[in-house]
């Protein structure tokens, strides 16, 4: 079964650094481009992190610091990545929850304005999870009948996930092939932040998620204690978070006027 897209959706995969998606650094990105009209463009590029390479890193993906001392830095790569993806919803495994937050870090750090209120997300593993609870490589071979070569590396793992979403769509009839109900589908609606740091209440508005205000209106609190905004912006929170600080106390401002 093909999508029906709407708008293109860019399937991507990351191997980093690590896992911190604050510190963390993309070392290669490969990203599947899928058109309405059924037409792919593929780009796999490995990235100098400016940084080393942990040798548990490189022991899972295979990238040393060796690989990729030549290669372009992220912020070199980042008006390229933007390009591609910035028309486009996204798609990956794992891929709400790590993918497209580190995405956004790096972005940010390139000075590049990521956000996702202007693109849906599906997460191919959420849907796997919630039907099937196994890995990708478990997901490859039950839906596709493959073995994941080459699992790891980031061009195989995001064509491996693009077939997958697909093969999902063949076999339950319960999921409808629009890329709106797949990413509520595979949404973790309840944080406002890709960290989990603000999160909303049953009225759907913005609340602290720790900390000595959790539970509380983060507009109120941004509004009472000018102090603790500043403390956050100064703290080492992912930009992502910042910048959602920023916008929920911009709005508290503008109502002002």
């Amino acid at each position: 079964m093909e999508l029906n897209l709407k708008k293109p959706i860019c399937f991507f995969d990351l191997e980093t650094t690590g896992i911190n998606v604050a510190k963390d650094r993309i070392v290669e990105i490969a990203i599947l481009k899928v058109y309405p009209n059924g037409n792919k463009e593929s780009h796999t590029w490995r990235v100098n992190p400016e940084m080393p390479i942990p040798e548990g890193a490189s022991a899972i993906h295979g990238i040393t610091d060796e690989m990729v001392a030549d290669e372009p830095t992220f912020k070199e790569l980042a008006p390229k990545v933007y390009a591609l993806i910035k028309d486009s919803d996204l798609g990956g495994f794992n891929s709400n929850r790590f993918d497209i937050p580190l995405l956004a870090e790096e972005l940010l750090r390139s000075e590049i304005d990521f956000d996702m209120k202007k693109a849906l997300s599906v997460d191919v593993q959420t849907i796997f999870h919630k039907m099937e609870k196994r890995t990708l490589e478990a997901a490859y071979k039950f839906y596709c009948n493959k073995d994941l070569k080459d699992a790891h590396s980031a061009a195989a793992d995001t064509h491996a996930t693009y077939e997958v979403l697909k093969a999902q769509l063949d076999k339950y009839s319960d999921l409808e092939n629009d890329v709106n109900f797949l990413a509520d589908f595979s949404s973790h609606r309840d944080h406002a932040d890709f960290a989990g740091f603000i999160s909303y209440n049953e009225d759907g508005v913005e609340i602290f998620s720790f900390g000595k205000y959790k539970g509380s209106l983060v507009m109120d609190v941004l509004e009472k204690d000018s102090g603790y905004f500043g403390w956050l912006l100064n703290a080492d929170f992912p930009l992502y978070t910042k910048q959602v600080l920023t916008r929920i106390r911009l709005q508290k401002l503008n109502t002002k006027f």
